[in-house]
C-alpha cells in the first residue's frame, strides 16, 4: 500500500539533490541539438527573449545548450524544465511568464497546437538508425512488392524515413512516407494538395487513397524496453490504425522487427474495458490535464455536456499531473476522464496503481453517446479535438426524443440492465409524474390516461406505481456519509488561550528530544 499511494521513505534519504550531469559531448551537442537550425530560427525572428524547453532526460545538457545559443544570438534565454503538465506540450504559460517571443522545444513532442499564438521551433532529435538492417527487416516482413505500405517512426528518427524509402522504391510501388506534422513557417504557402493530418503526422497521399487501405511499419522503440507497451506514441498509433491492416515495428539499432497485431488487440480490448466502466459509472472526474493545448476549454464543455445527457454527475479536477495518490482523495469518483493531448492521455499508467481507472475522452463519448458507431466500426480517436464540432469525426448527441436514449442496455462487466440514461419530460403541465433517475425506486404517478398514457382500468386496479431511478449521489451527500470528513473547525467550541512558544527544530530531531 506504500508504494502505491505514497514514495517509500529509503527514496527521500537515496536521492541525489542538484541537477543532471551532461549526458551529450560537448562536440555533438550541435549535432544533436540541431544548432545551427535554432539559431536561425531566433534570427530571423529577431527575439530577444527565448524559451528552451526541455524534458527531465534532456535537462542535463540544458545548460550548455542555452550557454551556446546565447553566445551565438546575443539574445537572452530561459529554460523551462518542470511542466506542469506533460513535457511533451508547448508551455506557452511558462514562456509567457518569463516573457519570451518564441520557444524552442527539444525532446519527444506531441506537436498539439498551443492555445496561444507563440512562435515555436521543435527539435525532435536524430537518432542513429541502421537503414541496412532495417531494409531487410522492411522486406522480410512485406514479401508482396504491391501491398500499400506507410512508413512510420517515432519522432528523433523521422530525419532516416526518406533515405529508408530510397532503399525501399525500386522494388515496392506503392510505399507512402509519413513526417512529423510540423507548424510551417510563417508566410508559407500550403502544398496543394493538402497532405492528411493524423496521430501528429502528415500523410501525402494520393487523390482518391485513404489511409485505411495501408499498412504501417514502423521505425522505433529499444529492446531495452521491458514493457513497449509504456511508449504513448506506438499505443496512439496502433490504436487508431485500421485494424485489418498488418502493423510491425522495427528497432532501428539492430533491426529487430515484431508483429504488433497481438499489442494492438490487448490495447483495443482493454480500451472496450474502459468504455464498460464509463457507462456503469455514475459520477466521473473531469480532470483537466492540459492548459496549453488549442480547444482545452471547448473540449471540457463538451464532456461535461456528455455526462449531463447521459444522466451522470461530474466533476472538474485540477489536479497537475495525475497521481494515484491524489486521485484516491476523491472516492466518490467512479472513473476518471483524463483531458490531456493524445500522448499524455497514453501516458504509462501502472497496472493497478490508480484506485479508479483513468479514461480517454474518446472512452467516455462512446460511452455516453448512444449515436456513437458500435465497436469495430468507430475509429479510436487519442485527440479530444478530433471529438468537437467542426471535426469530421464529430457525431452530435440524438435529440431528446430519440428512441436511442431509451435502447436497452446491458453492463457487460456486472450483467445488471442499465436505465435508460435520460428522461424526456411530458409537455403536459397537469402530469404529475416523477422523472426516472439511475437507481430504482417506487414512486407514484398521475392517474391512469394522463400524460399521454393510454388509459388502464381504474378496478380493481390500485393507483399505478412507477419504478423510477434516483439521481447519482452528491459530494455533499457522500462526504455526510463519510466517518472521517476531515479536520474539523469547532468554532465558538474550544477556550481561548495565549500564544505560547512551540517545538523547535526539525521532524527528526526535536531540540527538546534530546540525542535519542
Amino acid at each position: 500500500m506504500e508504494s502505491t499511494f505514497s514514495s517509500p521513505a529509503e527514496a527521500a534519504l537515496q536521492r541525489e539533490a542538484g541537477s543532471a550531469g551532461l549526458r551529450t559531448p560537448l562536440d555533438e551537442l550541435d549535432r544533436v541539438y540541431e544548432l545551427e537550425r535554432v539559431v536561425g530560427f531566433v534570427r530571423d525572428l529577431g527575439c530577444l527573449r527565448v524559451a528552451l524547453q526541455f524534458p527531465d532526460q534532456l535537462l542535463g545538457d540544458a545548460g550548455a545548450v542555452a550557454a551556446r545559443l546565447e553566445e551565438a544570438t546575443g539574445s537572452k534565454m530561459f529554460i523551462l524544465g518542470d511542466t506542469a503538465y506533460g513535457s511533451c506540450c508547448v508551455d506557452v504559460l511558462g514562456a509567457e511568464q518569463a516573457g519570451a517571443q518564441a520557444l524552442v522545444h527539444f525532446g519527444p513532442a506531441c506537436l498539439s497546437p498551443p492555445a496561444r499564438p507563440l512562435p515555436v521551433a521543435f527539435v525532435l532529435g536524430q537518432r542513429s538508425v541502421a537503414l541496412e538492417l532495417c531494409a531487410k527487416a522492411f522486406e522480410a516482413q512485406n514479401p508482396d512488392p504491391t501491398a500499400p505500405v506507410v512508413l512510420l517512426s517515432e519522432p528523433a528518427c523521422a530525419h532516416a524515413l526518406e533515405a529508408l524509402a530510397t532503399l525501399l522504391r525500386p522494388r515496392y510501388l506503392d510505399l507512402l512516407v509519413s513526417s512529423p506534422a510540423l507548424p510551417l513557417p510563417a508566410g508559407s504557402l500550403n502544398p496543394n494538395p493538402e497532405p492528411l493530418e493524423r496521430f501528429g503526422r502528415r500523410f501525402p497521399l494520393a487523390p482518391g487513397r485513404c489511409l485505411e487501405e495501408y499498412g504501417a511499419f514502423y521505425v522505433g522503440g529499444s529492446e531495452a524496453i521491458s514493457d513497449p507497451d509504456l511508449d504513448p506514441d506506438l499505443s496512439r498509433l496502433l490504436l487508431g490504425w485500421a485494424p485489418g491492416q498488418p502493423f510491425s515495428s522495427c528497432c532501428p539499432d539492430t533491426g529487430r522487427t515484431q508483429d504488433e497485431g497481438v499489442r494492438a488487440g490487448r490495447l483495443r480490448a482493454r480500451r472496450r474495458y474502459l468504455v464498460e466502466r464509463a457507462r456503469d459509472a455514475r459520477v466521473v472526474g473531469l480532470l483537466a490535464g492540459t492548459l496549453g493545448v488549442a480547444r482545452h476549454q471547448e473540449a471540457l464543455a463538451h464532456l461535461r455536456n456528455l455526462t449531463q445527457a447521459a444522466g451522470k454527475r461530474s466533476y472538474v479536477l485540477a489536479l497537475g499531473r495525475p497521481t494515484p495518490a491524489k486521485l484516491a482523495n476523491f472516492p466518490e469518483v467512479d472513473v476518471f476522464v483524463l483531458l490531456a493531448c493524445p500522448l499524455g492521455t497514453l501516458a504509462p499508467q501502472p497496472s493497478g496503481s490508480f484506485f479508479r481507472p483513468v479514461l480517454a475522452p474518446c472512452e467516455l463519448e462512446a460511452a455516453c453517446n448512444p449515436a456513437w458507431p458500435p465497436p469495430g466500426l468507430a475509429p479510436h480517436l487519442t485527440h479530444y479535438a478530433d471529438l468537437l464540432p467542426g471535426s469530421p469525426f464529430h457525431v452530435p448527441l440524438p435529440p431528446p426524443d430519440s428512441e436511442l436514449w431509451d435502447a436497452p442496455d446491458v453492463s457487460l462487466i456486472t450483467g445488471d440492465l442499465r436505465p435508460p440514461p435520460a428522461w424526456k419530460p411530458s409537455d403536459d403541465p397537469g402530469c404529475s409524474a416523477l422523472t426516472p433517475k439511475p437507481q430504482l425506486e417506487l414512486a407514484e404517478s398521475s392517474p391512469a390516461g394522463e400524460c399521454g398514457r393510454s388509459p388502464l382500468p381504474s378496478e380493481p386496479f390500485p393507483p399505478v406505481q412507477l419504478i423510477q431511478p434516483q439521481p447519482p449521489p452528491s459530494a455533499a451527500s457522500f462526504l455526510s456519509s463519510r466517518s472521517w470528513k476531515g479536520l474539523q473547525p469547532r468554532l465558538g467550541q474550544t477556550p481561548v488561550t495565549g500564544a505560547v512558544s512551540g517545538r523547535r527544530g526539525i521532524a527528526i530531531a526535536y531540540e527538546d528530544e534530546g540525542n535519542s
